[in-house]
């Protein structure tokens, strides 16, 4: 048995799915369909406990391959029926096998869409799961009322590189230095939390990347020489990272194209002197339409973010490229320097 309970004492009993304990944090809903291998490994979701909303959790099981780092990133995860029949060839682990594997606690067998419907009214809530069911709500508060005291907003620090390092599958291997220069593009890509698909995409688009860590200072990058730097996706609150948003002001001087993904886009927005506003439940799934409005179309997008920029605040040399769908936030700016 397990025990989810929300800090305003409401309780959901179900089973425990992954390793024995407890734990406290906010709690958020994705609206995924498929790919729940990649978001619990996505660095974006550090620190949160995810519920997914799609009935069926497990069915294709685990494979190395699919993992957006090299570890569980999330908290915990809240679903409502853990698949007992895995299909997929390219199979591995099972979910709970997963889940222990990283010492990471799951609760299955809850009213997801009960608890869903509630962040969607009530917005944002902290939240305790435990494998031992009888804890009290006074001890939630206390571990809750704990985390927001201690915890570190600093997650890109966390979730960062340590390290400057290459990524290329296919030119690991071509030593020929001046081919390399004609036929890739180089892109000095930030690492706040990077998802490796998102590298894949560039070597498929015959990108040589370097990634560097998040602290890297813009004078080392332009040494680097790169075509393009990317701002990457990543967790937390962008006004936090006031020494990224430093250094990001100074390669905006550098007439170097720059690609700002989820927080690298806020980020970017940030530089130029733009707000952000914490939104009521946030963007969280791989099914969110989002309209182009140079070229008028809508695009189906991933998405994992709690804050958003305010198009009010833009300055006069940024353009909204693209809306959501849903509740009309901004997703998109063009910045001319």
């Amino acid at each position: 048995m397990a025990l989810l309970m929300l800090e305003n004492g409401m309780k959901f009993y179900g089973k425990s799915i992954g390793s024995d304990g407890i734990v406290v944090g906010e709690i958020i809903f994705n609206t995924s369909m498929m790919g729940y291998q990649e978001v619990i490994t996505d660095p974006s979701y550090f620190n949160q406990i995810v519920t997914f909303t799609y009935p069926h959790i497990g069915n294709v099981g685990i494979t190395q391959e699919d993992n957006e780092s090299s570890r569980i990133q999330v908290k915990a995860i809240i679903i409502y029926q853990d698949s007992l029949i895995i299909s997929n060839l390219r199979n591995k682990l099972s979910l709970s096998q997963f889940l222990n594997k990283h010492n990471i606690i799951g609760i299955s067998g809850i009213d997801t869409r009960k608890l869903v419907r509630l962040i969607r009214a009530e917005g944002k809530q902290f939240g305790c799961i435990s494998s031992n069911n009888d804890i009290t709500i006074n001890t939630v508060k206390t571990k809750i009322k704990k985390l927001l005291k201690n915890q570190n907003l600093d997650l890109v620090n966390q979730v960062t590189t340590k390290k400057q390092y290459i990524w290329n599958n296919k030119i690991k291997h071509i030593k020929n230095k001046k081919f390399l220069q004609k036929f890739f593009y180089h892109i000095v890509a930030y690492d706040f939390g990077i998802k490796r698909s998102i590298l894949k995409q560039l070597d498929n688009l015959n990108c040589r990347v370097t990634v560097v860590p998040a602290c890297t200072n813009a004078k080392h990058v332009f040494s680097l020489h790169p075509d393009g730097i990317l701002l990457s996706n990543g967790p937390g609150n962008p006004e936090k990272y006031k020494y990224i948003i430093n250094n990001i002001q100074k390669l905006l001087n550098g007439n170097i194209p720059i690609l700002g993904i989820c927080l690298g886009h806020q980020l970017l927005a940030l530089s130029e002197g733009a707000k952000i506003f914490k939104m009521k439940f946030g963007h969280h799934g791989t099914n969110h339409p989002v309209k182009d409005l140079k070229k008028n179309k809508i695009i189906i997008t991933s998405q994992n973010h709690d804050f958003a920029v305010d198009p009010k605040t833009l300055s006069n040399n940024m353009t909204i490229t693209h809306i959501s769908m849903f509740d009309g936030t901004l997703q998109g700016i063009h910045l001319l320097i």
